[in-house]
């Protein structure tokens, strides 16, 4: 059985918002399942679970190449299927995209003749309606009913995941439905959350960096956080203080050569991508090729 993420590229500047969706799925699969999806969950045996490479396929639609960036084999606990996972990070809507998804999912069909379950991920910056079917019908007959499992970012209250212990869920709150009003206090969640997991440096980075890629505050709004998160008990926000931010004095960008090697050394032994390091840790790709090298 395999379990399939297709992460569909579009224009050549959300590449990177794609890497980072990639990534932290990637990482995170089984918690991504456990959160969002509970009863697929249970189905999966995840010792079992096994990368694949890339997968392209041709857009008939539109004639352009499309890359199944994730691809992952793992067993059902009673029987065999194909879950393909279509991240869809980019802010801008895709027409037909129902359409596009029952394409994809037969071309993949096609090539592992196993059964499939399609989840698509919208992260879009403002609500819109997404329909998660596609049909066939005509006036006499119908053919064909398509549908897909997805979750809309945007559409989801922040605030039912704070209490959560879910990576996955620390990560995403930075794409969910939250005023700009209540950018500081999702922000201090998102700190709350990421001092009580039980996860190493590496794992705690890229949780960071993919959070404040789609969560920025201003001077004004980081001042507002260093006083709320004063007033937190002393021995929690003595861990916050500790966590490499982008609101403190002295953060990443400006610590120690040293301490970004022992960062990015736990990135490979992750084996988190050489980019993704580099834009996490500021090195350049010579050093964590060194790095690499002398890991070995």
């Amino acid at each position: 059985m395999s379990v399939t993420l297709l992460v569909q590229e579009g224009p050549s500047h959300y590449t990177h918002h794609d890497q980072l969706f990639k990534q932290l799925i990637h990482t995170f699969f089984a918690e991504f399942l456990e959160l969002f999806f509970p009863k697929v969950y249970q189905h999966i045996d995840f010792t079992t679970i096994k990368p694949l490479s890339e997968e392209m396929f041709t857009d008939l639609i539109e004639g352009e190449s499309k890359r199944a960036d994730i691809v992952i084999e793992a067993n059902l606990k009673e029987y065999e299927t194909l879950i393909i996972i279509h991240v869809e990070p980019q802010s801008y809507s895709q027409p037909d995209f129902n359409e596009r998804m029952y394409h994809y999912f037969s071309l993949l069909y096609n090539k592992y003749r196993k059964p499939i379950l399609p989840i698509a991920i919208f992260s879009y910056d403002v609500n819109r309606f997404e329909s998660n079917q596609f049909m066939i019908t005509f006036p006499f007959f119908h053919v064909l009913s398509f549908q897909f499992l997805m979750i809309e970012l945007r559409k989801m209250n922040w605030r039912n995941y704070i209490h959560s212990n879910n990576p996955i869920a620390a990560a995403l709150i930075s794409k969910m439905g939250y005023t700009e009003k209540e950018k500081v206090q999702v922000k201090k969640e998102f700190l709350r959350m990421l001092v009580k997991m039980d996860i190493n440096q590496a794992k705690a980075e890229l949780i960071n960096g993919f959070f404040e890629t789609y969560l920025t505050l201003n001077e004004r709004e980081e001042e507002k956080l260093m006083e709320e998160i004063k007033q937190l008990d002393s021995q929690e926000a003595e861990q916050i203080l500790q966590l490499p931010n982008s609101w403190k004095e002295k953060g990443m960008q400006e610590g120690s050569q040293k301490e970004k090697r022992k960062i990015a050394l736990e990135m490979i032994k992750e084996d988190l991508p050489t980019n993704l390091i580099v834009r996490i840790t500021k090195l350049d790709c010579d050093e964590i090729d060194d790095i690499r090298r002398k890991s070995l």
